[in-house]
């Protein structure tokens, strides 16, 4: 007698879907829908939840935007502050590996990064992203500024803009034309500050930018400043409040006309906290709003004459 071995097939895999039950209670539907967020599985035709705390069974990858437009990711999505949009293949470490291996995985990584960034044209992206990133971090810029003033960059290199001015200058320019747009000004004396670039070179080649580009900048308003300004100097919503109004009514009388922004927003915060008891020093307000006493003087006055506030000058 022949020994033969009787060989099972192997039990078909069921997902989890599968196995609840596949008709709905309420409307006898078997369509249903598995919601990422709150891991419910519900019918697409009444919406009853069939399921709580469903596990579903599939590939792990990740979702973004909306189910019905069909986009998968294996990874992160892209983003235009990394020179390969972050999307590069990434090499990492395996500390359990032999002599032999580790010695392979480093030439690996070694020409996986050079490969990454290959020709002068990808290494001054990506030393210029670099840059926009580190200095919007000194500047507590958020994450939309960062990615903003990227895209502006990638214009410019575009349309070689770039040559014939240095990295640094447009790097700063970007990030100034990228604050304006988004309306968290930071004015160009502040940029200078965390750049080897001028303020004077800053202003040109974003003046150049603008016009190269087709940027359309509205001009900056005093009120825009006041937030930042109010917080450092630690003054409540309602010096705030308090301050946005004088400079609403020193619009009305046109006092602003031809005004610094940052020194008129620095005049109406030294109104407000005289007013409201609670005195800031002109020397205080003028290191945080970036301007000479000087300047936040002469404003306080030209607002107090012609709004008649009531405060001695």
């Amino acid at each position: 007698m022949n020994n033969q071995r009787n060989l099972r097939k192997r039990p078909k895999k069921v997902s989890m879907i599968e196995e609840k039950e596949q008709i709905c209670p309420d409307c006898d539907s078997t369509d249903f829908q598995y919601d990422h967020s709150t891991h419910e599985l519900i019918c697409k035709i009444c919406g009853r939840i069939i399921d709580e705390d469903f596990i579903a069974k599939g590939s792990g990858l990740a979702v973004y935007g909306s189910e019905d437009s069909g986009k998968i990711n294996h990874g992160a999505p892209s983003t235009p502050t990394i020179h390969d949009g972050g999307l590069a293949t990434v090499i990492g470490f395996d500390k359990n590996a032999s002599p032999k291996d580790k010695a392979q995985w480093y030439r690996l990584r070694k020409w996986n990064k050079r490969i990454r960034i290959s020709g002068a044209k990808e290494r001054s992206l990506a030393f210029a992203l670099t840059e926009i990133d580190r200095k919007s971090s000194l500047l507590s810029l958020p994450r939309s500024v960062r990615e903003d003033a990227s895209l502006i960059y990638r214009k410019a290199l575009d349309k070689k803009l770039v040559r014939g001015r240095t990295i640094e200058g447009v790097v700063c320019a970007s990030i100034y034309i990228s604050c304006r747009i988004s309306r968290i000004p930071r004015t160009l004396d502040e940029i200078a500050e965390v750049s080897s670039a001028s303020r004077k070179d800053i202003g040109r080649i974003h003046r150049s930018l603008t016009n190269e580009l087709n940027i359309k900048l509205t001009p900056t308003s005093p009120t825009d400043y006041i937030p930042r300004f109010a917080s450092e100097l630690d003054l409540s919503e309602e010096f705030q409040t308090k301050a946005i109004n004088i400079i609403d009514d020193s619009k009305k009388e046109g006092i602003t006309v031809g005004k610094g922004p940052s020194g008129l927003a620095a005049a109406a915060i030294y109104i407000s906290s005289v007013l409201l008891g609670n005195k800031k020093s002109q020397k205080a307000v003028a290191q945080v709003a970036g301007v000479t006493e000087v300047t936040v003087r002469n404003r306080y006055r030209e607002i107090s004459e012609c709004l008649d506030l009531g405060v001695a000058i």
